[in-house]
This record gives C-alpha cells, sequence and structure tokens, in this order.
C-alpha cells in the first residue's frame, strides 16, 4: 500500500512521519520512503543534503517529493554565520569549527579539473559568502578583501576555517548571512535510483563541483546516473557550478587529464564512450528524464548539465538566466544547458538568457536525434559562442521554431543540421574540424555505428528569417552565403568527390547544402542557389520589450514575405545527414511534420517564413513570453 510521509521544521525525526506527527528533515523521509510512496513537505528552511535511499519501479509507481501546495519550501546547502568581528576598516572575521563541514569543506576544494582554464594557481574554491542572499566575490587575499567591498577570502587550518569579508556599509550579525557548507541540497549518493520526482521546491546555495564530462557532474538537485526522473516547478539558484545534473557518474573517468597529464580530456571523453555499456549507458536504464517549467538563475557553470546521462530527455518551458555571469571562473564548460550526447533529447518552450561562459545551450558531441524548438534566446552577449553552439556532431538534429535575438546566434562545428522557421536577430559561424573524431549512433540508440571528424555543412536551411541587426565579424555570417559553392544535392555531391578524388575523399570537397524559402534583410545574404527566397536591404527593426515580468516582439514584417514559395517541412521532405545515414524523426521513429509554429498554431500549407504563422504586414508587436 502506498505510504504518504510528512516533514514540518516543527516535527521530529523520531515520529513515524504522518501528517499530525510529521519527521522534521527530508533526510528522515528519504530513507523511509518507498516505490509508490510520496513525501509532503511543509513551509520552511531545511539546510541537509538530501539522499534518496531507494529510487521508483516504474513511471507509475514512483517516489514523489513535493512541497506542500501553496508553501514556500526551501533547500540550502548553507548554514547561517553570526559570530562575526570587525577586524579591520570594513574587513569581519569568523572563525568557522571545520566539524561543521564534515569530509568535505567547500572552502578547501578548488575549482578544478579537464577544461578548466582560470584561473589557476591560485584555484579559486566552492565555498560562498551570502549576504542576504547574495553571494559575495571570493578574492586571493586579506589585502585585496581591504580593498573590495563585498568579496572574501578564506584560510583553512586545521581546526577551524577563518573567513575575512567586506560587507560593505552592512553589518553581518545583524543581516542574514550565510556559507556553503554542502556539496548539493538534492542528490544520492548511489546510482541507478530511477523514477523519483522532484517537485515544488526551493534549493540554493551549494557548493557543488566543477562538473565536466570527464567527471562525476555534480548538481546542486542531480539524478547520479540514473532513469525517468521528473524534476519541475522548482525555483533553483545559487549553485556555484551546476544547479541540475543529469549527467555522467565517477566510475566512467574523474578527470583524468587534469591528474595524469598523460592523454587529452578529448581521449579520456572517446574511451568513456566506448566503455559506457559496462555501467549500464542504454536506454533501458539511463536518461529518459524531464526537467521542466523551473525557474534557474545565479549559477557559476550550468542551469542543466549532462554527459551520456542526458539521453532521450526532455528539457522544456524552464527560465533559465544569469549562468556564468560572475566570471570568477572559466572553462569550455559553461552555459545555460551543457549537454554531451543528447541522443534523442527535446529541448523546447525554454527561455534562456543573460548567459555568459560559450553559449545560451551548448549541444557538445553526439547531437543526434534532437530537436531545439520553440525557445526563446537574447542577451547572451557574454558568450564566446552565442545562443546555440553545436559542436562535433554528425546529426540529424533540428532547430525549429526558435527565436534568437542576441548579436550573435549560432555556432556551428558540426554537420547534419535542420534549421527551418527560425528569427535570427544575428549572425553565424560555421566551421569545419578535421583533427576531432567524434562518434555517431544507430537510430534512436546509444550503440556506436563509427566515428568521424566534422567536414562542415550537410545542413538545411527552409524558410528563416534573418534580420541582420549585427556586423559580421571574425567568421560571423548574416544569412546563408556562407554555403556558396556548396552542391545541392548527394548525387551532385557524389559526382563532384568522384571527379576530385575518388573514393574516400571526404576532405577534398564540399558537403550538400539543401537551402530554400528564406527571407533576407539588412544586409543578410542568400546562398547562390536558393530558389526560392525573398531579400530586401530595409531594416525589419526586431526587438524584444520587456513589460511588467512579460517579453513582448516588437518587428516590422513587409508584405512581399508571405509570397515566398514555401511548404511543410517535415521527415519525408528532408534529406537524411551524409554521414549518420539517420532520418530526422521523433524519438519515437514517428515523422516529423513541422506543421505548428512557435506557440503552438497550426500552420498552413505554405506556411509563413520564421517562427510565427501569424505575422502579418506592418508593425508588430507580439507577447512571446510567458506563452499564453
Amino acid at each position: 500500500m502506498n505510504q504518504e510521509y510528512y516533514v514540518s521544521v516543527y516535527g521530529n525525526d523520531e515520529h513515524v512521519g504522518s501528517s499530525d506527527k510529521p519527521f522534521r528533515t527530508i533526510s528522515k523521509a528519504a530513507q523511509v520512503a518507498e516505490a509508490g510512496d510520496t513525501i509532503t513537505v511543509h513551509e520552511g528552511v531545511y539546510r541537509e543534503w538530501v539522499k534518496p535511499l531507494r529510487g521508483g519501479d516504474s513511471n507509475e509507481k514512483r517516489i514523489v517529493y513535493r512541497a506542500a501546495k501553496g508553501e514556500k519550501v526551501v533547500i540550502k546547502g548553507s548554514e547561517e554565520i553570526s559570530n562575526w568581528e570587525i577586524c579591520d576598516n570594513e574587513v569581519w572575521k569568523t572563525s568557522v569549527s571545520n566539524e561543521i563541514f564534515g569530509e568535505f569543506n567547500p572552502f578547501a576544494q578548488s575549482i578544478d579539473g579537464d577544461w578548466l582554464l582560470n584561473p589557476r594557481n591560485p584555484f579559486r574554491h566552492v565555498g560562498e559568502v551570502y549576504l542576504n542572499g547574495k553571494a559575495l566575490h571570493e578574492v586571493f587575499g586579506i589585502d585585496e578583501v581591504k580593498r573590495e567591498s563585498k568579496t572574501w577570502y578564506a584560510e583553512v587550518l586545521d581546526k577551524v576555517t577563518v573567513i575575512y569579508a567586506n560587507f560593505a556599509v552592512s553589518d553581518p550579525n545583524e543581516e542574514l548571512t550565510e556559507i556553503n557548507v554542502r556539496k548539493c541540497c538534492f542528490y544520492p549518493e548511489r546510482t541507478g535510483l530511477n523514477y523519483i520526482t522532484v517537485r515544488g521546491f526551493e534549493m540554493a546555495q551549494a557548493a557543488c563541483t566543477w562538473a565536466p564530462p570527464t567527471a562525476e557532474q555534480f548538481g546542486m538537485l542531480g539524478v547520479h546516473w540514473s532513469k525517468g526522473w521528473i524534476i519541475e516547478d522548482n525555483i533553483l539558484h545559487d549553485a556555484k557550478c551546476s544547479a541540475v545534473s543529469l549527467g555522467k557518474n565517477a566510475t566512467l573517468a574523474d578527470n583524468l587529464a587534469t591528474k595524469g597529464n598523460r592523454k587529452s580530456g578529448y581521449q579520456y571523453q572517446i574511451e568513456n564512450i566506448f566503455k559506457a555499456k559496462e555501467f549500464g549507458w542504454a536506454k533501458e536504464n539511463i536518461g529518459s528524464h524531464i526537467v521542466r517549467n523551473n525557474t534557474i538563475y545565479d549559477c557559476g557553470q550550468n542551469g542543466v548539465v549532462g554527459q551520456m546521462g542526458c539521453v532521450f530527455s526532455e528539457i522544456y518551458h524552464n527560465h533559465i538566466y544569469n549562468i556564468g555571469n560572475k566570471e570568477e571562473f572559466f572553462g569550455y564548460e559553461i552555459a545555460g544547458i551543457k549537454f554531451h550526447a543528447a541522443i534523442d533529447v527535446q529541448i523546447h518552450d525554454n527561455y534562456i538568457h543573460n548567459c555568459g561562459g560559450s553559449a545560451g545551450i551548448w549541444l557538445d558531441w553526439q547531437t543526434q536525434g534532437t530537436r531545439i524548438s520553440r525557445n526563446l534566446l537574447r542577451d547572451n552577449e557574454k558568450t564566446v559562442h552565442g545562443d546555440l553552439f553545436i559542436e562535433v556532431s554528425h546529426g540529424p538534429y533540428m532547430v525549429d521554431n526558435n527565436i534568437f535575438a542576441s548579436k550573435y546566434n549560432i555556432t556551428s562545428v558540426s554537420q547534419g543540421g535542420a534549421y527551418i522557421h527560425n528569427l535570427f536577430f544575428g549572425a553565424i559561424h560555421r566551421i569545419k574540424c578535421l583533427t576531432r573524431f567524434t562518434p555517431y549512433h544507430g537510430n534512436h540508440t546509444v550503440e556506436v555505428s563509427g566515428y568521424v571528424c566534422v567536414y562542415g555543412e550537410d545542413d538545411r536551411w527552409y524558410q528563416n528569417i534573418f534580420a541582420g541587426e549585427t556586423e559580421e565579424a571574425d567568421g560571423w555570417r548574416l544569412g546563408t552565403s556562407q554555403y556558396n559553392g556548396c552542391p545541392t544535392s548527394i548525387e551532385e555531391y557524389a559526382k563532384e568527390e568522384h571527379e576530385l578524388a575518388g573514393e574516400g575523399s571526404d576532405e577534398t570537397g564540399r558537403q550538400p547544402a539543401y537551402i530554400n524559402g528564406n527571407c533576407y534583410f539588412n544586409g543578410a545574404e542568400a546562398f547562390d542557389q536558393e530558389k526560392d527566397h525573398f531579400i530586401d536591404a530595409g531594416r525589419i527593426y526586431p526587438q524584444l520589450a520587456d513589460e511588467d515580468g512579460k517579453v513582448y516582439l516588437e518587428i516590422k514584417i513587409p508584405q512581399e514575405i508571405q509570397k515566398v514559395n514555401t511548404m511543410l517541412i517535415g521527415t519525408e521532405n528532408l534529406e537524411p545527414p551524409r554521414i549518420s545515414e539517420q532520418p530526422y524523426e521523433n524519438p519515437d521513429g514517428t515523422p516529423i511534420v513541422l506543421d505548428e509554429d512557435y506557440f503552438g498554431e497550426i500552420r498552413t500549407n505554405q506556411p509563413t517564413p520564421g517562427p510565427i504563422e501569424a505575422l502579418q504586414s506592418g508593425r508588430q508587436r507580439i507577447l512571446l513570453w510567458p506563452k499564453k
């Protein structure tokens, strides 16, 4: 018989966990709950690391952790500190017993690992100091604390950790002052705890460590190499590195490139892929998670991260922002969403903005069967690669009905993509990579079919709008003219390759480009063999307006775009990628037909270019977020 357990800050862990005799901690409930049980947590702040002991048995028999309806339940990885002493001008000092940290002292744990670039020697740490919920900046010595307000520095001694902090004009003993103590807020120690739901919590201030693809990817909230979690309706913020982890465990590798200097991280990652089956990497065991309706912000590395463990998952209706913006550390793993091996992953209807690091969304390696659809991305100007970065992948992957509103929109170091019905405010950067061989897979499976470098091209661009609202620079281009000279069919490609050098000469020629029905404005240029398109040297003045928590698109559309020859695009009329030879289709193998727009409205048989079917000629103002 399914059981419901209750938790309250007024409870006691010696109780039975009933509604009238609740537990005091979520951790206690997590030790007794079994498949089919529900844990309801009442309002209050819970300073603990919840480590589930068991998972559910199936999607119908899960273990559900939920905040009581209408009540604010906060899980924090921090502890409150109120014994500060003024020691020099605006510098305050406190000594914290190391017993509070147990085996993990965040102020002794460096932010380090594969693909972290700086700072190194000295390192920064995963510890943090907060004043009224806002994180201060770590600096490298007491003198810097004296000079800079809202900073801190720590010295870890045998029995105590001494923290120096500059709180500007605030008295830390009169305000809410907290320090990181725990690595995670909700993360099982064991792998393979499946079918867990986490709903309606606020989680904050966890000292989670740097999460590259070649280490265990700790998150403030994480699934730890499992299947079938649902993470929904949560507010997640101030994770030192990653808020949500769908990623790999430690057994495959643990920062071996950094620790040993024998081989590159790239080579260890290749090895991970080939030995992952030994650790259960298959659709039956790993992935198929749902992350939806969450608000995620103010995290140092990622909103959502995952290497291999993210396969077959769905990420939607999340609001992700202010990721990597403190810029205290930098490496090649920072983005709003950062996935490796995003096989059959669906990322849709998210609002992602004001991210630092590399991209708003970064899909790195093995992006196959993936669909990025109906997302709004903007103001990702601190990133290196713009709104969306797809790296060393071979497709098929589909990017449809999105609004890319930053200066720089797409970086592709990949092939086999289909970009359809998007609105691009800015520029695109396409790069080939002949030195990094990465795997591709069988259809809807993690089984490796082969591996190859990225020759570039082999992309599809249909019925997009290129607004041309930024300048071309350093390889960034407006429109599709960078595909000039490409063949337009696989037959033409095969003929040219044969004439150039014969079989096996992939590196010598250009791959196909399938481009039609696009609209180009304000200097954006078309592919030289595009038959049906519209070009206008004028501007359409797209901009996003914020008003009362809502985001509006303001744009001026000429009547002529309604005359562009278009059609419904889908599985039947998309040529499969040359390398993987897999169709553009849904994860369940059914065909895709792009007959819905950004809002889910039905398209006509001759659809309007761009993501919004209802675009009319003239100046318009359209509510984009939140969606109705």
